[in-house]
C-alpha cells in the first residue's frame, strides 16, 4: 500500500502543476483585468499598480515569478481586495465550505445507502418506484435550480429558515445550512441511491447469500452481516467523484445562499478578474479532489480485500 500512495501521490504533483500551468494562462486570457475600472484612470497611475503587482512583465516571466512563490508556499496577495493575502481569504472561507461539505456527503451517503437499500429490498413495489422517481428528479435537477427554488419556497413562502447569510451573532447555525446543505445532497442521495439499489440486488442473489438465508439466519442478520458490506463496494468507489461533484457544487451554491465560503469567494474573483485568488483556489480544489481519490481507493482495498495494490 505504501509504494501505491506513493506512486499515486508522484502523478499527483504533475497533474497539478498541469492545472495551475493551464489556469493560470486561461486566466491571462480572458478579456478584461483586475484594474479595468468604469472610469478609466491615468495611464501613469495604471502602470504603476501593474508594476507593483509584477503583471508589467511579460506573460512568461509573470509564470516563472508565480510559481517561484508557489514553491515557497506564497500563493500572493489578492488584486482586488486591498491588505489581503490569498491565503488568509481561503483560511477564512474553508471553514464553511469544508462543513458544508461534509455534512452535504454525510446526509447523501447516509440517505442514499437507505433509499437505495429499501429500494432493493422491495424491488418492482410501489416504494422501489417512488424511490427512482425521486432519484430521477434529484439527477435531472441541477444544484443552482433546486438552491432557488428551495429558497423561495422554506425561506420566502413558508418563512421556516434564513435565505442566507450566515447569523451576525453566531455565524454558521443550523437554520442557515440546511438549504446549501440539502440542495448539496440532494443529487448525490439520487445517485448513491440508484448505485446502491442496484449493488444490494446483485448481491442478494448472490450464492453466499443464499447459503446465508438456508442456515437459518435472520433477513436482518444477513442484510447487515453479509450483504451491506459487499453491496457498498461501489459506493465507496463513487466517492472520489461524488466528492469532486460537491466541491464544484459548492462554488455555485456558497455564491446562490450569500456563504463567505471559498466558493463565493471563487465566483466573485471570478468576475472581477482577481488571478491571485482565482488561482489559489483553484490549487486548493484540485490538491483536495486528488486527495480525497486516493483516500476513496485506499478505502476500497480496505473494505475488499481481493484488491491488490498493484
Amino acid at each position: 500500500m505504501f509504494g501505491f500512495v506513493i506512486r499515486r501521490i508522484g502523478v499527483a504533483i504533475p497533474t497539478i502543476l498541469v492545472i495551475i500551468t493551464v489556469a493560470f494562462f486561461m486566466m491571462r486570457a480572458a478579456p478584461g483585468g483586475p484594474f479595468d475600472l468604469e472610469r478609466p484612470m491615468p495611464e501613469e497611475t495604471r502602470q504603476t499598480i501593474l508594476a507593483n503587482y509584477g503583471m508589467d512583465q511579460p506573460l512568461w516571466r509573470q509564470y516563472v515569478d508565480y510559481m517561484g512563490n508557489l514553491f515557497q508556499g506564497d500563493l500572493g496577495p489578492s488584486l482586488k481586495l486591498r491588505d489581503k493575502r490569498v491565503a488568509e481569504i481561503i483560511a477564512e472561507g474553508f471553514p464553511v465550505s469544508a462543513t458544508i461539505g461534509i455534512l452535504s456527503m454525510a446526509l447523501a451517503i447516509a440517505l442514499g445507502s437507505l433509499l437505495g437499500s429499501i429500494a432493493a429490498l422491495r424491488q418492482n413495489t410501489s416504494g422501489d418506484f417512488s424511490i427512482m422517481t425521486f432519484a430521477m428528479v434529484g439527477i435531472s435537477i441541477p444544484p443552482f435550480v433546486m438552491g432557488p427554488i428551495l429558497a423561495l419556497v422554506f425561506g420566502l413562502y413558508l418563512g421556516w429558515v434564513p435565505t442566507g447569510g450566515l447569523d451576525p451573532r453566531f455565524g454558521m447555525t443550523p437554520d442557515r445550512l440546511i438549504l446549501p446543505i440539502i440542495t448539496l445532497a440532494l443529487p448525490q442521495i439520487a445517485i448513491i441511491a440508484r448505485l446502491m439499489r442496484a449493488s444490494m440486488i446483485e448481491v442478494i442473489r448472490s450464492n453466499y447469500i443464499r447459503t446465508a438465508r438456508a442456515k437459518g439466519l435472520s433477513a436482518t442478520a444477513v442484510i447487515f452481516k453479509h450483504a451491506l458490506r459487499s453491496a457498498i463496494l461501489p459506493l465507496v468507489s463513487y466517492l472520489g467523484p461524488a466528492s469532486a461533484a460537491v466541491l464544484s457544487g459548492s462554488l455555485v451554491i456558497e455564491r446562490v445562499f450569500q456563504l463567505p465560503g471559498i466558493g463565493k469567494h471563487f465566483v466573485d474573483a471570478a468576475l472581477q478578474r482577481d488571478y491571485t485568488v482565482v488561482m489559489g483556489v483553484v490549487i486548493i480544489y484540485a490538491s483536495l479532489i486528488i486527495l480525497l481519490n486516493l483516500l476513496a481507493d485506499l478505502l476500497y482495498g480496505v473494505l475488499n480485500p481481493k484488491v491488490k495494490y498493484d
